[in-house]
Parts: C-alpha cells; structure tokens; sequence
C-alpha cells in the first residue's frame, strides 16, 4: 500500500517560500521506510515523501489530490506527525517569521526536532565512527609514548574530553592540559590521563540564549509553543494532559516574550 500509485494531474506548488521542506541528514531511500505505519498513513507518507521541496502539502490540498477526505487526511496526518516525519511551525528568516512545514522520511523523535528548532539537530551516522575526543586520545601516544592508551583506554576516557569540548575548549588546550609537567616515568597513562581531564577541566562557558531560530506548532490546535513540552508533536492540552505544567524560569526575557507574540501574529497572518 505504500507504493501505492495516486495518478492525477501535477501537485500544486505552494506560494513562494512555503510548502514542504526537506529536514536535514536523511538516511537513504529504503524498502522498510513506512513499515511502522499503517497502511493508509504508510501510502500518504510515501507520496508526501517522492514530492519535491515548495509542493503545497497542507491538509486540504492533500486530500483534494488524494482520495481521502479531509476528515481521514486529518486523522493520517496526525499519525504521521506523531510517527516522527512531519511537523508545522514557523522559522526566522531575515528578521521575519515564516510558515514551514517540515518532512522527514526519516522517523525522528521529539528530542531530534527540539534539537533541530534550537538550529543544532544532531548528524545521524551509519556505523562505526570515532569522535574526535577518541581521536585526540590515541594520538596522545604520538605526543608522548609515556602516555600511550588502548583502544578500551580512548573509549572510557573520551566522554571526559567531549566534556571539554563542550566547555568551548580547543584541542590544544586538551593536549597542553594532558601532556605539560608529567611525572616521570608514567606508571598508569589511563589514569593520569583521567585525573588531569577531571581537575584541569575549564569552568562552563557564560552563554547568552540566543533569540529561537524556529518554532514549532502543536499539530491539533496549530498554537506555536515551546517544542520542549509538544509530545509527538502535540501540546500538553490537545493530550489531555492534567497534570502539572512543565517547569519555567521565574522570569521570561522581555526579547522572548516579543518573538513568540511576533511569531503568533505572523503565523496567523500567514494562514489567512
């Protein structure tokens, strides 16, 4: 059913700037793609999937292309959201807030598209890979020999130097860190290694949030919101949800309040 083949005339494009956008780091096209859908949801998510980027993708248009009506492409787009594929909301673009509506053939979970509103969504690798903390840990023997590791060695030790990493601190700072002033000999390089990443690690970065690059949108009442509270893509109202509202600061920055009140109005002129 997935491969069903809808025949019709072309699918429209939306306005300019609008419609379908492709989110990023997709893995290939394969034959299990759909297989976690149901079969209607399977065969509207395939032909959603094989239309180009800025085709019009809304719910009516959906279903004036297909033969369903809108009550049942409501219902199936919805499923399709809460699978993971798609989401609706809008995005800053040169100072304005634009309607988007993003796919993915690729099942994403809501931490991957509050990842991918902040603008940092996580590159998804196929097999083995070495970070570049395991990296900098096996050439350390090359710096030193005294302070040659295993491979088991670099596996432990390299979330002590992501941590770094994540600190805002350079390779270089790691290695002057690692390897100035060593004891001599080195009896355990592993452990020196573990003692130095602890104690010398570099104090956080004093970071400023920056203004949302996106916002999403609950996929039942189309209010945009903070991605960090939609589950599947649906807000804690539109689930029922009784019980106690997620934390907030104390205080919400006036510049904030300002962009979703800005985003708000924009989407609504947008929809209109």
């Amino acid at each position: 059913m997935a491969d069903a083949d809808f025949s019709g005339p072309a699918h429209p494009l939306a306005n300019p700037g609008y419609g379908k956008r492709t989110a990023p780091y997709e893995r290939p096209v394969g034959p299990d793609d759909w297989a976690h859908l149901k079969p209607r949801e399977a065969a509207i998510a395939a032909y959603i999937d094989r239309l180009p980027d800025g085709t019009d993708i809304s719910l009516k248009t959906l279903a004036k292309q297909l033969p369903y009506g809108q009550q049942a492409m409501g219902t199936a787009l919805n499923r399709i959201t809460r699978a993971g594929h798609l989401r609706r909301g809008v995005e800053r673009i040169e100072g304005k807030w634009i309607t988007r509506t993003w796919w993915s053939r690729t099942a994403r979970d809501d931490a991957w598209w509050e990842a991918f509103r902040r603008g940092d969504a996580p590159v998804e690798r196929r097999g083995p890979t070495r970070s570049r903390a395991y990296i900098l840990l096996a050439a350390l023997g090359r710096e030193n020999s005294a302070l040659s590791l295993s491979h088991r060695d670099c596996c432990a030790l390299a979330p002590l130097v992501e941590e770094w990493f994540a600190r805002d601190a350079a390779e270089g700072d790691v290695l002057s860190a690692l390897t100035t002033g060593l004891p001599s000999p080195v009896h355990h390089p592993a452990g020196l290694v573990r003692s130095r990443l602890t104690t010398k690690i570099p104090p956080p970065p004093m970071r400023r949030e920056p203004p949302p690059l996106r916002l999403l949108e609950c996929v039942k009442c189309r209010a945009p919101g903070y991605a960090e509270v939609l589950v599947d893509g649906a807000c804690g109202a539109c689930r029922g949800d009784a019980g106690p509202p997620a934390p907030r600061p104390a205080v919400i920055p006036a510049a904030r309040v300002r962009a979703y009140a800005e985003a708000i109005r924009d989407a609504e002129r947008n929809r209109t």
